[in-house]
């Protein structure tokens, strides 16, 4: 569904995203998981059309989105594809009915056809029952609700996700993860997650790219970057404690030579 090709980043010179290639199953959920600075986050906005590419191409299905070879961006609108940040991005005059309802009002979408979608997402986020109020009104984790509400009510086939849980306290943080896989389940689109939390890719994710300095150390399910790491970079940042890295030489033997017998 999603296959970034050769994708690169530069700002001003700097490279934060260098020769990115992966290609993401249709109905997957994708984990990028790096530290902070790592590009994961360029990465997502470049897959929203908000930042464009300096290098590569990105094709959602048989649709090239960007490439950067000829120029070509489509714009952010026509991607079929929500986007939710990291601080909900509300509108403070709008109701919580009012903020799921204008993509649709954007999208030229009929008054009933609008109604029953934003009515069929506030019940699947369970939060029908806040419908007049406003965002000012209404906690954190309701209005994270909200604005993933507002996501998925277009319908889009591509969900991206910024690191959308991080303004939550721990306990709703656990809530919202189970939350956000059901919704995923529930929609069957394609999604991509940004986080720094391994704890979140591990159990969210269908698919993990561990990035650091801008590339992609391993690109993996979950349990294979515990049992099989691809790189030190990845065993200290998976798992808690971290692996234990030993240093060797290479060609030295280190203690007893084995029993010949048991060679």
């Amino acid at each position: 569904m999603i296959t970034l090709s050769h994708l690169g980043k530069t700002f001003g010179g700097a490279q934060a995203v260098a020769d990115i290639s992966l290609t993401v199953p249709e109905g997957a959920f994708l984990v990028l998981l790096g530290p902070s600075g790592c590009g994961k986050t360029t990465i997502l906005r470049m897959l929203a059309g908000l930042e464009h590419p300096t290098a590569g191409e990105i094709r959602f299905g048989d649709t090239t989105v960007a490439d950067a070879s000829r120029g070509y961006v489509m714009e952010p609108g026509s991607r079929n594809a929500g986007l939710v940040f990291q601080s909900y991005a509300l509108w403070p005059h709008m109701t919580v009915a009012g903020n799921i309802d204008w993509p649709l009002r954007v999208a030229n979408l009929g008054r009933e056809e609008r109604r029953a979608r934003a009515a069929e997402a506030m019940e699947m986020l369970g939060v029908a029952g806040l419908a007049a109020r406003y965002p000012g009104e209404i906690s954190g984790g309701q209005q994270q609700r909200v604005a993933i509400a507002r996501m998925i009510a277009p319908r889009p086939r591509v969900l991206l996700f910024d690191e959308p849980l991080s303004n939550l306290d721990a306990t709703l943080r656990v809530e919202m993860r189970t939350e956000l896989m059901r919704v995923h389940r529930a929609t069957g689109a394609t999604a991509v997650y940004v986080t720094h939390d391994q704890i979140e890719a591990m159990t969210m994710a269908t698919h993990v790219a561990v990035m650091n300095g801008g590339r992609i150390e391993q690109f993996d399910p979950p349990e294979r970057l515990l049992s099989d790491p691809a790189s030190a970079f990845v065993a200290r940042f998976i798992g808690t404690p971290p692996a234990n890295l030993i240093p060797v030489r290479d060609g030295a033997w280190f203690g007893r030579m084995p029993d010949p017998a048991l060679r």
